[in-house]
Parts: C-alpha cells; sequence; structure tokens
C-alpha cells in the first residue's frame, strides 16, 4: 500500500500529519508529502479549518483530489481529515459524496486503524518528519483554554492539554539524534502551557530542559499569547545561546476597545509593557507578530491607531489579516460590518508599511555576520535563515559561495545587500 498525505493549515497540523505517517511507515505502508503524486492508494487531506481562505484551499483541494480519482487514475481511497472535518462533517459528506472516510481532531487512532488493523501505542509515540531533516517542529500542548472571540480553535481542538516535560525533551532528544538542529516549539498557545498538568506554566523549566538536555543547536518558540506571559521564559530565552532570540507572539491589535472585544485579557497599556520588556531583557530579541484588521467595529480612527503603533513598535517580522467571521465565536454576533475591500486596503496599508521597516532593518544589518542555518540551494546560490528567521514565514539569506555548502550545517555569513524580505551575503572568508 501507498499512503499520500497532504498537509494543509499550520505547523501544528504538520506534526499530526507526521504522526500519522510515522505509525503507517512502521506497519510497513510507503509514505508521501507530495501534493502533486497521483499513484498512490490512499490519499489523507489534513485540513485547515481556522478562517475562510484555509477553508477554501482545504475544499479545493479535496475536490482536486476527487478529479483525480474520478478520472480513473490509480486512487483507492480519498480520507478527509483534520479541522475542517471537525467542524464540518455532515456538510462535508453531504456536498462531497465522493470521499471515502473522515476523521476529525480527536479521531487519529481511528483513521490509523482503518489504514493499520493491529496498530498499537500512543499518537505521538511514532513520528516521520515531512520537514527536511534539519529542522523540525516540537507541539508541547493540544488544544486551547482561551476565549478570543474570533477564534474557532477551542471549538474545534479542545481544551489544553500539555505533554509531560520528560516525553517532550526524549522526543527532542530524539529528533536531534535522527539529525534535527533546529527545534520549533508550537502549540496553541505556548504560554500556557503546563497549567493543566501542573498546576502553573512550566514553559521556562521545559525550554530550560530543552535548552540543555535536547542537544539541539537552535530552539525557536512559536505562538505564545500575551496574556499573563510567563517572566521566567524570557530569563531562560536571555541565559541559552541555543535558545534563538525570537518570539513569536500574535498581538491581533492595539486598541483597548477592539481588545476587550476581542476578549485577549490584555490592553494597550499591557501590551506596550510587554513589549518594553521583552527590548529591555533580551535587546537583540526578533519580535514576529500577526495583526487583524477589520474586525467588527473598527473604526478609521482604530485602524490609524493601529497603523501608528506598527510604525511606533517597527516589528522585526509581521503578518496581518483580514477579519474572517466564524459561525459558533462570539465575534460572529457582531455581525462583518467592514467591507471585504475596506478589510483589504487596510491589510495592504499595514503591509506596505511593514516592508518599509523590514528593509530598513535589513539594510542596518549590511557588513554585519551571522551565523546562518542552509535550508536548500536554488540556482546558484545557496538559501539560510538566522536565528532571528523561522522557515516558511521569516526572511532568508541568499548566500553565493564557490564551494558547495551542506544543506543542515551552519555558516558564517556576512550581509552585502538588503532587500524588503531577504539578505543576500556571502561566506565569511576569515
Amino acid at each position: 500500500m501507498k499512503v499520500n498525505i497532504i498537509t494543509l493549515g499550520c505547523s501544528k497540523n504538520t506534526v499530526d500529519s507526521e504522526n500519522i505517517a510515522g505509525h503507517l511507515r512502521k506497519a510497513g505502508i510507503d509514505v508521501y508529502f507530495d501534493r502533486a503524486k497521483n499513484d498512490c492508494d490512499v490519499v489523507i487531506v489534513n485540513t485547515c479549518g481556522f478562517i475562510g481562505d484555509a477553508k477554501e484551499e482545504s475544499v479545493n483541494t479535496l475536490l482536486q483530489q476527487v478529479e483525480v480519482k474520478t478520472n480513473g487514475r490509480k486512487r483507492r481511497r480519498i480520507i478527509a481529515a483534520g479541522c475542517l472535518v471537525e467542524r464540518y462533517r455532515d456538510e462535508l459528506r453531504r456536498e462531497i459524496p465522493e470521499i471515502d472516510a473522515f476523521y476529525g481532531v480527536h479521531e487519529w487512532d481511528d483513521l490509523i486503524k482503518s489504514l493499520v488493523r493491529d496498530s498499537r501505542g500512543p499518537f505521538e509515540a511514532e513520528r516521520t518528519l515531512s520537514t527536511p531533516t534539519h529542522y523540525g517542529y516540537l507541539k508541547i500542548s493540544e488544544g486551547c483554554n482561551r476565549r478570543c472571540a474570533y477564534c474557532a480553535i477551542p471549538m474545534i481542538r479542545g481544551a489544553h492539554k500539555s505533554r509531560p516535560i520528560d516525553d517532550l525533551v526524549a522526543e527532542a532528544q530524539q529528533m536531534v539524534e535522527g539529525g534535527v538542529k533546529e527545534i520549533i516549539v508550537i502549540a496553541q498557545d505556548t504560554t500556557y502551557y503546563g497549567r493543566d498538568l501542573y498546576g502553573r506554566c512550566r514553559l521556562g523549566d521545559l525550554l530550560e530542559r530543552l535548552a540543555t538536555e535536547s542537544g539541539a543547536a537552535w530552539i525557536r518558540l512559536h505562538y505564545t499569547f500575551p496574556t499573563s506571559f510567563p517572566e521566567d521564559a524570557i530569563e531562560v530565552i536571555r541565559r541559552h545561546d541555543n535558545i534563538c532570540n525570537y518570539i513569536d507572539i500574535p498581538l491581533q491589535h492595539i486598541d483597548s476597545g477592539i481588545l476587550r472585544s476581542m476578549q485577549r485579557g490584555i490592553d494597550r497599556e499591557g501590551t506596550l509593557c510587554l513589549l518594553e520588556k521583552f527590548r529591555q531583557q533580551l535587546p537583540d530579541v526578533a519580535i514576529r507578530t500577526t495583526l487583524i484588521v477589520g474586525y467588527p467595529g473598527e473604526t478609521e480612527e482604530q485602524f490609524q491607531e493601529l497603523k501608528q503603533f506598527v510604525a511606533d513598535t517597527r516589528f522585526d517580522r509581521m503578518g496581518v489579516f483580514a477579519y474572517s467571521p466564524e459561525e459558533g465565536t462570539p465575534a460572529y454576533a457582531l455581525g462583518d460590518p467592514v467591507e471585504e475591500a475596506e478589510k483589504q486596503r487596510r491589510v495592504d496599508e499595514l503591509m506596505a508599511l511593514q516592508e518599509q521597516i523590514s528593509l530598513e532593518k535589513n539594510e542596518a544589518k549590511v557588513g554585519h555576520t551571522f551565523k546562518t542555518i542552509i535550508d536548500r540551494q536554488e540556482s546558484d546560490y545557496w538559501v539560510g535563515r538566522t536565528e532571528y528567521d523561522s522557515p516558511e514565514v521569516d526572511d532568508e539569506v541568499l548566500v553565493y559561495s564557490s564551494r558547495p555548502l551542506k544543506i543542515g550545517e551552519f555558516y558564517d555569513v556576512t550581509i552585502t545587500e538588503a532587500l524588503e524580505n531577504d539578505l543576500i551575503g556571502t561566506l565569511q572568508t576569515s
């Protein structure tokens, strides 16, 4: 049997797909992660159901697989899985009857057993990485206890459930033994880690043990939450050279009224204090954030306040989403009064501002030398990243070298040129 797994959405979905693949491969099944592959007996589409664009991509991907099956190419079964199934199983079954099976995010064991009858062991016990071998994601918990008004994740994934520290350290060690140099810590909310299992936040303790026991060259922290950010985690990041000076913290907005309606648990003043704390205690930190524009009731004045906040704060990395009304969330009852064209204008304005900020920050790096990990080769140059950039979402370093470089290895690269979203450099020769 050959199984192809197509993963949509976030890196947390990526880990779920990798756990599925690990169980299947242990049973002797050939598993692929290749969207273009059409000769497998089974295709599993691990869907995303977070916002409108992601749901549309998931549905279109399922329809593409149905078309391949209908056209008579080798395709025995189509399995729809993941977040979209968890939210819209009945609708999908009704609208796309050609799909053979549906499994939500709480039914991974059932999915595996449908293909491997004698499958045993916990879902997280087996894993085959789909990322390049030198980096991988470590999912430290499942679900979310936050109740942000716009977000459907708690409905999909359920309550926050932390994994034990010992299990996570063991998995990280196994990843490093398999060649992983960079471990990226993820969850729906990494800063809630441990509250359910240990009675208090243990993110700092986890980072300490990962830094001292995993053997990873780089450890990177994603998906933090601004409310009650654990101060001990900041201190751990400061003390350990192998924890990247990088914090991913989706702030969503700065206007206190919008933040209150979003049920974020923090206001403008609290946000500004937290950012100041980061930059005081971690002077070299790169801060990545995401923002939402067009939230119900967002006025032009509130948008301008957000725009000024971006100009003043000068984030290292930033993404912007247009608000998407999601059924079942508290914000859904507020309607969707901001026109789509106006939402897009606000997205474009913020991103244009951020591009200029990014260019200026990158220009300041010209002439400096940075430790760089090489991700891949393209044409006549190599593509890498510094500790200030996460794979897939952040800037890259285009490295020109007269000698071959090794993918997954670190090199000292001197920056010679800056672009809005990339750096260009050469190997340090002395």
